[in-house]
């Protein structure tokens, strides 16, 4: 099959550790994404693996008893081992600290511990039978104090790290869950909800299962997804994964519900925002994105944004003395029973000794949904998004028909509010940074420039100058896409950039399209600027009007002045620069020498006279003598006015 079928893969630099067959055994810990290979006998030996080799250590610890749970808090400072029922374990890694191993054991009477984890590098919490256990681990006196207990019957219990939240599973169905989120040294109540379980006929009775729940953070809000079987004799056979939103206050709610149209062995990830589902039997993973949503109702009832596909073939190279070089990879068997996955993105191969990162690919969902307009609502919410958006742009056009003007507004429109809203953050910002902090109000954040932003710089070098020059392409077309860019930047209020407008201009004159530029023109379809009237006077050659339109423009702008000045002046309009700079009030401040070289170019000795007497008039208006200062520097202009009239057609000094 292609490359561009397979639209998720396993990351190429995937964690490797000792292997289950070689190993007593292997935990994962979710907080620090390391995994640990246990291996007993005399001393237990451990090898840690984690994301980078920081994270990575070896170790012996004495064999105390088979290993039931191993991690270590936030940054390998303090190592925590559970090898009974009853407690913990702990050594110390920080340098310069007592190695010796001291222990905690639950308070709670008759109690089990089911686990624990680290909600901070020296606060820990211990799950019972019977309600959790909260501490501050202190390692320089090797020793916990309890900082807050909860007495509750526990069945099992799942912990987001990302989040600090633990949700405990209640009652005799496991299906209330019960939540608590854990925050520098408290740990607080959360609201209790209830997971609703498939109707079974009676006297059957289901019970909630923890490999049906995973915690995960979607769009920066928690979900408890729950992986909802249904039975064979229910109404709808097909299996579902419901999401509940979980909020820091108030009630836990179903708000998503994602169809997965079979039945069978399901697993979850979350990746970019999506959640990913598994099926075994099929070899095939589906995705959903709750943001692109279905017609409005209360639950959003989601199908999977593509069509069921594999993971990307994934092969493991040989290693070992006995390797030969040319000796090819072996094909890892995806979906196998021995995988174990972990939130969000995480999937282990205990069996093989691998720990790969779920990934999405963007490229091949480009053909997989034909509806544009769903397809950049998908795109935008992507992490590398933007280089896949400019192709799917350069895709469209390449069309070249009038039928998709159409989807390419809606495009250009949904970029243009992500690029709107982005332009807003930062003015928001740049306000707030330059008035100051307010009393009473959090520090604003800068907004992030996610590569969701498409600006006009991208669309204008990745997509518009080469559509525009692409031979074959109709020109009405042409224009036609230029101008719906600009109407939808103008939509939501932003600055066009000149660039942009003089591609349109340009590609007006090299189809010889004059009559459409001037009307675009006098009708300021193009905004007015200083660039766009210096091109219109480049293009005097080609079409001698543009010359006169440039004016006019630059007489429009009011702040353009000194150069509408130039360009009368550059065309030997002297009489005419004159006139104009009057007209707006100039006239005692402009350069006297400017206009004397200009009119003294011409070659006519009457237009020289005119203009030089004009001068002496202002000198004399305004110092009260027809001279020129010695700063004005326009001796030689005296002494050529002088040959050409005589001394006595300078104007004298009047007296009053």
């Amino acid at each position: 099959m292609s490359e561009d079928h397979f639209y998720l893969e396993l990351c190429e630099n995937p964690v490797q550790f000792e292997h289950a067959s070689s190993v007593n055994n292997v935990f994962f810990d979710e907080a620090n994404k390391q995994v640990f290979a246990v291996r007993s006998g005399g001393a237990t030996g451990v090898v840690v693996k984690g994301p980078d080799d920081k994270s990575s250590v070896a170790f012996r610890m004495d064999d105390k008893g088979e290993v039931k749970c191993i991690k270590f808090s936030i940054g390998n400072k303090i190592l925590a081992v559970q090898r009974t029922l009853k407690s913990v374990d702990f050594i110390n890694f920080i340098p310069d600290y007592p190695h010796t191993e001291f222990t905690q054991e639950c308070k709670t009477k008759n109690a089990s511990v089911l686990g624990f984890c680290w909600t901070n590098w020296n606060e820990i919490v211990f799950i019972t039978d019977q309600g959790i256990e909260f501490y501050q681990v202190f390692p320089d006196r090797r020793s916990l104090k309890q900082l807050k207990s909860q007495s509750i019957s526990v069945n099992w219990y799942q912990f987001c790290p990302e989040t600090c939240v633990l949700l405990l599973s209640t009652t005799v169905q496991g299906n209330v869950l019960q939540p608590f989120i854990f925050k520098s040294g408290t740990m607080s109540k959360m609201s209790k909800f209830e997971i609703e379980l498939p109707v079974v006929p009676k006297p059957a009775k289901l019970s909630l299962s923890e490999r049906d729940i995973a915690m995960a953070t979607i769009y920066g809000q928690l979900f408890v997804m729950y992986l909802k079987h249904h039975s064979r004799t229910a109404n709808s056979p097909s299996a579902e994964v419901v999401l509940y939103h979980l909020p820091r206050e108030g009630s836990c709610k179903k708000s998503h519900v994602l169809n997965l149209n079979t039945t069978g062995k399901f697993a979850l990830n979350v990746v970019d925002n999506l959640v990913v589902v598994h099926h075994q039997s099929s070899q095939t993973s589906l995705i959903f994105d709750i943001k692109l949503k279905e017609p409005d109702c209360a639950v959003n009832t989601h199908q999977p944004v593509l069509p069921a596909r594999s993971i990307h073939p994934y092969r493991i190279p040989l290693a070992g003395p006995a390797v030969v070089p040319s000796q090819p990879p072996v094909p890892c068997q995806l979906y196998s029973s021995s995988w174990s996955v972990f939130q969000p993105d995480i999937i282990i191969s205990a069996s093989e000794g691998y720990l790969w990162y779920l990934q999405v690919k963007l490229p091949p969902t480009v053909n997989l949904l034909q509806d544009k307009g769903k397809l950049m609502d998908f795109l935008l919410r992507r992490r590398d998004c933007k280089m896949v958006i400019l192709s799917v742009c350069s895709q469209i056009l390449e069309g070249g028909e009038k039928g998709s003007l159409p989807v390419v507004a809606t495009v250009f429109d949904k970029l243009n509010q992500v690029y709107k809203e982005y332009l807003e953050a930062e003015q928001s910002y740049t306000v707030a940074m330059e008035s100051g902090p307010s009393r009473g109000s959090a520090a604003q954040k800068r907004p992030i420039r996610t590569q969701a932003v498409v600006d006009q710089s991208d669309m204008y070098t990745h997509v518009l100058s080469s559509f525009t020059e692409r031979k074959g392409a109709p020109h009405k077309f042409i224009i036609a896409v230029l101008m719906e860019y600009i109407r939808s930047l103008n939509q939501f209020q932003i600055t066009v950039q000149h660039y942009l407008y003089e591609l349109v201009i340009k590609t007006l004159v090299q189809h010889s399209l004059f009559y459409m530029l001037h009307q675009f023109l006098q009708y300021h379809v193009l905004t007015d600027s200083k660039p766009l009237a210096c091109l219109l006077l480049s293009l005097e050659s080609t079409y001698p009007p543009a010359h006169q339109l440039s004016l006019d423009m630059l007489k429009r702008l009011s702040t353009a002045n000194d150069e509408i000045v130039e360009v009368l002046l550059s065309k030997q309009q002297v009489l005419g620069a004159l006139r104009f700079i009057r007209s707006v009030g100039g006239h005692d401040n402009v350069s006297s020498r400017k206009f004397l070289d200009a009119a003294r170019q011409t070659g006519d000795q009457m237009l020289f006279y005119t203009v030089f007497r004009c001068f002496q008039q202002r000198n004399q208006r305004l110092r009260g003598s027809p001279g020129f200062n010695p700063g004005e520097h326009c001796e030689e202009h005296v002494v050529h006015f002088k040959q050409l009239f005589g001394d006595q057609a300078l104007m004298k000094p009047s007296t009053v």
